[in-house]
């Protein structure tokens, strides 16, 4: 993710930007992985470039000036389970390209980059504009966990308070998922996805896996094993799906993606098709789990339960609407 031609060409005259002014020592101080910044007030004007962050700072009552798009065809980039919090604010989208240009005509006085993928060059550029804040030293650039947002966002826009009660209703909502289901408990369970004749799957630091975790799941030791990218997927090999032939297996975008799936080899030789372990996904679905938010993730929840239940019944007739829809059922 580059920001535009022109945006990089500031010191030669093509963006003019004032650097922001800052109180030294009278604020609040982020230390993430390219420095430290300092809030001298609460922020209140926001642009969020981070894929999913606009979702918490909509949770915090702060409508972001301008919003990351990442994926799907949602008014304002901003998906269902987020759309009632946006009330009347129209944010500006940003597509493809960062535009610096269309950054600093909002004048905002911080700017979201946890999540975001931009490099030093693009954080000093845009740190001419206003405070960039990202992830914390040591985080990989996707692996912000959803409490760890809430809460950087929450001190971020003077609303701790309320990062803090969000946070623990959702542990609680967890807690309760888990302590309703104790068979879950030290099962495996894989989130997987198939495009173009690929076959990946999420691990360690992704907001899917770490869903299942959350309630009770563990991945397959073999997933460890694999070759990593970015902390967050591999790729298993056509000739082998021994590594994801899990308890549970999600499968990301099953409904787009269904021929795909039904068409790979090997698997019918996995134990969990056999047995009708398997869940593939719809949009909605697919794009909660993906984004991992304070707000998504109540909604996965409640839509990923009774799934879960009727996956690992333990008879293989039992059918699963995603399944059966899809034409993926055993």
């Amino acid at each position: 993710m580059a920001l535009s031609r022109r945006a990089l060409l500031a010191g030669a005259g093509a963006l003019v930007i004032a650097p922001p002014v800052r109180a030294a020592g009278s604020g609040v101080r982020f230390r993430h992985v390219f420095g430290e910044i300092e809030l001298a007030a609460p922020a209140t004007r926001v642009v969020s470039l981070g894929s999913d962050s606009h979702d918490v700072l909509l949770a915090l009552g702060v409508a972001p000036l301008a919003i990351r798009s990442w994926y799907g065809d949602y008014p304002y980039g901003v998906w269902p389970w987020a759309q009632p919090l946006l009330g009347d604010a129209e944010p500006v989208v940003i597509g493809g390209e960062i535009s610096a240009e269309t950054v600093a005509s909002l004048a905002p006085d911080l700017i979201v980059g946890i999540g975001s993928g931009m490099s030093r060059e693009e954080y000093d550029l845009l740190s001419r504009i206003a405070p960039v804040l990202m992830q914390e030293p040591g985080t990989s650039t996707y692996g912000t966990s959803w409490q760890t947002l809430t809460r950087t966002l929450g001190r971020a826009v003077g609303k701790d308070a309320l990062a803090a009660d969000l946070i623990a209703d959702l542990e609680r909502r967890f807690s309760e998922t888990r302590a309703r289901h104790p068979e879950w408990e030290g099962r495996t369970a894989v989130a997987v996805w198939q495009d173009s004749g690929q076959t990946g799957v999420y691990t360690d630091e992704d907001t899917r896996p770490r869903f299942l975790r959350e309630l009770g799941f563990r991945p397959p030791e073999a997933v460890a094993a694999l070759p990593s990218f970015d902390g967050f997927y591999a790729i298993v090999s056509s000739e082998d799906f021994s590594p994801i032939d899990a308890d549970l297996v999600i499968w990301i975008s099953g409904q787009a993606h269904a021929s795909d799936i039904a068409a790979l080899p090997m698997r019918g030789a996995m134990r969990a098709r056999r047995e009708g372990r398997e869940i593939p996904l719809e949009e909605v679905l697919t794009g909660a789990l993906s984004f991992g938010t304070i707000l998504s993730l109540p909604f996965a929840l409640r839509e990923m339960e009774p799934l879960i239940v009727l996956a690992l019944d333990g008879d293989p007739a039992t059918p699963v609407p995603p399944a059966v829809e899809t034409g993926l059922a055993p």
